[in-house]
């Protein structure tokens, strides 16, 4: 397909999108409406955006190339997204969410917790996590998106980058949360019909049923690069090794991390307070079940299945033909499918990328506007979001220069490593907040410190694939990790310092239990 005819596509594409801008900007009146869209959000725009959210280019562009490199082991996280992403987090964590934030009249993730514990320091710790190590998830994201359109339309990647940046920048920034709600749910149609073709594309146009595939993927197993066999890989329908590298990064850090991290992502939980009941809620279950089994488990089985694509044509598995992770999925597109289905599957890509992008720029806006600089912009109007479109553009600014830093390869763990994080150092408070009557300001404070503290140590010290490239270990102790001894350095923070966050927060609490 010719790039003026791509042009074209992106052109429609992009007028939708500023309309839908458009429509949030004329009904955003107040700073309720910028933030939680006033409280009553359509179930259903609230389900899809809450999907489209979740479904970054991280995990089509990046988690698809892990499932090429590495195989069909990540499709655990396809069903632990599902299980907990969806099922837990809307039923349990939902409801009570919605609630307790009518109930505080809590317009913010930040702002949720702060109130609940009555504390403006855990408020202002939250939003200050959240501007400060949000912009490395987003930046992952804008590398996605930018490292397909530099793929498909042929051109530089810094442009490509930097055009992406403003569109989403334009709608975000005016819109607020209305303009990202609408958007998410073109989006997430756009998503969820493009998935659907590529997964039946792919069988049709390889002549090959559901069995016969798999059969034959499993014969390629002697073809495994040696540096992966030397890391635990089998095969791309088997589990790495129990215990290996590969198996550590598979299981303690992309599905440990993913899975558990999506319950206390800032974006995603305040969408739970846009709708006005809980009845609400439960209608999305099946919507957000059925967009992530499709979007999520197609892309990673395809992912797996494209090495039968590339020995077919190349006589190379995936990740001997494409050297750079990030590239499987686009070149695998661009070559396998028919050409109309490319300009298509770019805008799956755009949409995927824009819909979180525009997310995480408004929870960033939010967190420096509404919830660090409260009263930046508000002097002479009490519901001006001046302060919070501030943040949104330093955020963008933000994560524009961090997306330049970003190596080979970094998709799919960036996006690990976020959640991670988020998990460890919210999670228990968030939990607790909803569910233990018992839990003290004090042990809420606790636990926030040591699971935000024990994670940044573990990666600039302990954890091998950060400690290595930040290299502050190295010049401070000589080494590059403290514990070099086999698998120490391999395991994933997640696994001791989630922990260590709970136990902080249940033993402060019963300690600081008041006084009868």
């Amino acid at each position: 397909m010719s790039t003026l005819t791509l042009g074209i596509i992106v052109i429609i594409y992009m007028f939708l999108v500023a309309y839908l801008g458009y429509l949030g900007y004329k009904a955003t009146k107040d700073a309720s409406d910028y933030l939680l869209g006033g409280r009553k959000v359509n179930p259903v725009i609230m389900a899809l955006s809450y999907g489209a959210t979740f479904i970054s280019a991280s995990a089509i562009v990046g988690f698809g190339g892990i499932a090429a490199t590495f195989g069909m082991g990540i499709q655990w996280l396809c069903l632990l997204n599902m299980f907990m992403g969806v099922i837990i987090a809307f039923i349990v964590f939902g409801r009570k969410t919605r609630k307790m934030g009518a109930e505080h009249n809590a317009k913010t993730f930040p702002q949720l917790l702060g109130l609940h514990y009555n504390s403006r320091a855990i408020q202002i710790f939250i939003a200050g996590i959240i501007f400060i190590g949000m912009p490395l998830y987003t930046a992952v994201v804008m590398k996605g998106g930018a490292v397909f359109i530099e793929q498909m339309f042929e051109i530089d990647f810094h442009v490509a980058l930097l055009a992406f940046t403003l569109i989403v920048a334009a709608y975000v920034i005016s819109g607020g949360i209305k303009g990202v709600l609408y958007t998410d749910a073109l989006q997430a149609v756009i998503m969820f019909v493009c998935m659907l073709f590529l997964l039946f594309w792919f069988y049709k146009s390889m002549d090959l049923g559901f069995v016969e595939a798999n059969k034959k993927l499993s014969d390629l197993a002697p073809l495994v690069p040696e540096k992966y066999k030397l890391l635990g890989h089998q095969g791309w329908t088997r589990m790495p090794v129990t215990g290996s590298p590969q198996w550590f990064t598979l299981v303690t850090s992309l599905i440990l991390g993913v899975g558990l991290g999506c319950l206390a992502q800032p974006q995603l939980v305040v969408r739970f307070m846009m709708v006005e009941s809980s009845k609400q809620i439960n209608r999305g279950v099946l919507i957000g079940c059925v967009f992530l089994i499709i979007t999520v488990g197609a892309i990673y089985h395809v992912g797996a299945l494209s090495n039968l694509f590339f020995y077919k044509t190349q006589g190379l598995v995936a990740s001997e033909a494409v050297k750079d992770i990030d590239k499987i999925i686009p070149l695998f597109i661009n070559k396998a499918m028919p050409d109309w289905f490319g300009a298509l599957f770019m805008l799956c890509i755009l949409s995927a990328s824009m819909s979180t992008l525009s997310a995480l720029f408004h929870t960033m806006g939010a967190a420096f506007g509404a919830d660090m600089f409260p009263k930046l912009g508000r002097r002479k109007n009490e519901n001006s979001t001046m302060g919070v479109r501030i943040g949104v553009l330093i955020s963008i600014l933000l994560s524009y220069i961090i997306c330049y830093t970003l190596s080979a390869g970094i998709i799919a763990r960036g996006t690990a490593l976020f959640m991670g994080v988020c998990a460890v150092t919210f999670l228990p408070a968030y939990f607790c907040s909803l569910y233990w009557p018992k839990v003290t300001r004090q042990g809420a404070i606790a636990s926030l410190f040591t699971g935000a503290f024990a994670s940044m140590f573990a990666m600039l010290f302990l954890h091998k694939a950060e400690a290595v490239p930040v290299g502050l270990c190295k010049l401070l102790f000589g080494k590059e990790v403290l514990i070099d001894v086999y698998p120490w350095f391999a395991i994933d923070p997640i696994l001791f310092a989630l922990p260590l966050s709970v136990v902080a927060i249940v033993s402060v609490s019963l300690l600081t239990q008041p006084k009868s």
